[in-house]
């Protein structure tokens, strides 16, 4: 590693429990800035790494009101504002017939706002990350989990952070260059 900036220590396990415990005891000895990738999801591995609630309900929600008030609005638009037309004697601000068009783009919209904020939440598109230096990692997506330890975290001492890992069950420990 001489002469390479470090973005943390890695550590390889063959199960996920092993994974589970390693996270949270690092976050016990005050690591904040920890990532784990696994080949599944893992029950309780985030709350393990201390991640906050997702954001993800909230912009689906407001994805849902902005379309609702859209389809309304226009339609009230259309029917009251631009183009009043009395037919039957009905009021022109009918909002049963406006409900079908509200719906839908209630339902559109959300579903954008869910793709579009998944991927900005995500952090997408990421075409390169310094644990791709690592060559098991491509283990991660069949058969391994790995911890990462990142440089960032306040508490890092890369010997310290490579003992620790080494000492929470991991096969194997890895420097990954930035």
């Amino acid at each position: 590693m001489s002469g390479k900036r470090l973005h943390g220590v890695m550590a390889e396990y063959a199960e996920s429990d092993k994974l589970l415990a390693a996270a949270s005891e690092a976050r016990k000895l005050g690591y904040r800035a920890l990532d784990a990738y696994a080949p599944f999801p893992v029950e309780g591995l985030d709350e393990a790494l201390g991640l906050p609630d997702s954001p993800m309900p909230l912009i689906i929600l407001a994805g849902g009101i902005a379309g609702c008030a859209t389809g309304y609005g226009l339609q009230y638009w259309a029917s009251v504002l631009s183009y009043p037309l009395n037919s039957g004697g009905r009021p022109l601000n009918s909002w049963p017939a406006f409900i079908p068009v509200t719906f839908e783009l209630t339902i559109l919209f959300a579903a954008l706002a869910a793709v579009f904020g998944m991927i900005l939440a995500n952090g997408l598109p990421m075409p390169y990350h310094p644990v791709f230096n690592i060559p098991r990692f491509s283990l991660a997506s069949k058969s391994r989990f790995f911890l990462v330890v990142e440089a960032r975290d306040p508490l890092f001492e890369a010997g310290a952070a490579r003992s620790f890992l080494k000492g929470s069950g991991a096969e194997e420990v890895y420097d990954v260059p930035e």
